[in-house]
Parts: C-alpha cells; structure tokens; sequence
C-alpha cells in the first residue's frame, strides 16, 4: 500500500497539473490569467520531461540522466509567468516595484549561472535559485493582500485570483526552506532529503487545486 502511495506521490508533479488543465477544456479564461494558463501547460510538459528522466535514468546514457537543469528551467519560467500575474492584476499598490523584480531577477540569474553555479549540474539543482524565486513570489503574494487591506479591499474568496494567489503563497510558504536547505541535506541527510522532498510534492498537489479552483471562479467573473 505504502508503495502504491509513494508511486502516486512521485508522479504528482505531473498528473497534479491535469486537474487545473481539465478545467481549461471547459472554459476559455480571462486575460489576466493567461500567464497562468501558460504555466500550467508549460509546467506539465517539463515535469513529465523531469518524472520520466528519473524513472528512466538506469536506461538514458549517463550525460543525460540528470534532471536538475529542468528543475531549474521550471524555477525560472514560473517566477517570471507568475510576476507576469501579479503585474496584470493592475493594483496600484507597489506598482513599480512589481516591475522591476523581474528585471532583477533576470540580472541574478545571469550573474549566479554565469559566475556561480552550472545551469546543467549534473550532481544538484539550484537551491538558491528556487529559494530566491520562492521568496520573491511569496513578496507578491503578501503585497496582494496589503493592497486588499490598505485599499479597505474585501477579499472576496469566490474571485479567481484570489484563489490562484493563495494556493501560490502556501505552495512557496512550505517550500523556502527545503529549497533552501534541499542540496545541503541531499549531502549529509540523503534519505531525509528524499522523503522531504514528498512534502513538496504533496504541497504542489494543494497549489494545483487552488489553481483549479481560480479557473472554476473564473466563471462568474
């Protein structure tokens, strides 16, 4: 039984994103969630790309077994889809800040793949990569709802954004310090880090269904 649940758990990253993506066959979705839809399909075919490497690696030659560049590919088409989100929304609130993380993002990820780290690590993905996106996400999340609280703005759980921008928050909330202390525990706690990682996994199934019910809402908008 144990093994039946692992093996769901350790497709999730795949499978979790056909639950928001069932419901964009139904319903075509508002512009301001485009960046959104854009991640889902995208997400879905590099994390297949990512379980299939793993699954099949004992078989792929040895330069091509490793996936971590595609974690890290995944970082960084989520962050700037998502940032891509929030500057859509249109609330005037910390207006160019929002604009100009991207730029920076952009900026550090050039210096630390150029200086600092491999994209194409064979051994490890990028923790700070993923820990930096995670907390730069997590600052948009938190403006969203200052802006709802400093405008006297309710926050109306029926609206589609709403949804999305939670289930974002809760997925990068869980996730900073494992991606942040993922490659340190892979050297000194293999086994932990690897049972560790199905908290992520499990939390990417919550921020898929937040997603999905962002698209749903989306109706009666």
């Amino acid at each position: 039984m144990f093994k039946v649940f692992q093996l769901v758990i350790d497709w999730s990253e795949v499978w979790a994103l056909l639950i928001p993506i069932s419901l964009l066959l139904l319903k075509k979705q508002p512009a301001v969630l485009k960046p959104v839809v854009f991640y889902v399909w995208i997400a879905l075919f590099i994390n297949l790309a990512i379980d299939l490497t793993w699954k099949i690696r004992t078989i792929l030659p040895a330069e091509y077994n490793s996936n971590n560049y595609l974690y890290n590919l995944h970082s960084i088409i989520r962050f700037f889809l998502f940032s891509l989100f929030f500057i859509k929304l249109n609330q005037a609130f910390l207006t160019t800040v929002k604009k100009v993380i991207p730029v920076c993002f952009l900026v550090f990820v050039i210096i630390n793949f150029t200086f600092y780290e491999n994209f194409f690590d064979y051994w490890k993905l990028s923790s700070r990569l993923l820990s930096v996106e995670a907390i730069l996400l997590l600052f948009y999340t938190l403006q969203y709802y200052l802006f709802k609280i400093n405008d006297h703005v309710g926050v109306n759980i029926f609206n589609s954004d709403f949804w999305i921008v939670t289930g974002l928050g809760i997925y990068v909330t869980i996730n900073f310090f494992i991606f942040l202390l993922y490659n340190e525990l892979t050297i000194r706690m293999q086994h932990f880090a690897i049972t560790l990682w199905n908290a992520h996994n499990i939390s990417y199934i919550i921020f898929n269904l937040f997603i999905a019910k962002g698209f749903y809402e989306s109706r009666k908008q």
